[in-house]
């Protein structure tokens, strides 16, 4: 019994990290990324940036959850054969010529909600 209750417990926690995870992605502005530690940071747990990667890969068509938006912190591209550089060239994010995103220009620092976001 104890068990069971454990595993809701932490089921619930799963839930609500990937609730906070959901509601960090959202606040990026098209044509910016942040890389999965950043937005594990934001959602409360600066060591789950792993984590981060499951609660987007677990995203079903038609969220409105902008996961293209999440990249490697070289820029690199997790989902790309889920059209993700598509997408994000639609929202006019730029690439380098390795194919990476160009994190100069298409960062998103998040300073302006991270006071915010810290209260999820």
């Amino acid at each position: 019994m104890y068990w069971e209750e454990d595993e809701d417990r932490k089921e619930c926690r799963v839930k609500n990290f990937n609730q906070r995870v959901y509601a960090v992605v959202r606040c990026i502005p098209a044509g910016k990324v942040l890389n999965y530690g950043r937005v594990a940071r934001l959602a409360g747990n600066v060591h789950a940036s792993r984590a981060v990667g499951y609660a987007l890969h677990g995203l079903r068509d038609g969220d409105d959850v902008p996961w293209q938006r999440v990249v490697f912190r070289d820029g690199g591209l997790a989902f790309a054969v889920s059209g993700q550089r598509k997408l994000l060239e639609e929202e006019g994010a730029l690439f380098t010529a390795e194919g990476k995103v160009d994190m100069a220009r298409c960062l998103w620092d998040a300073l302006e909600i991270e006071a915010e976001l810290s209260g999820l």
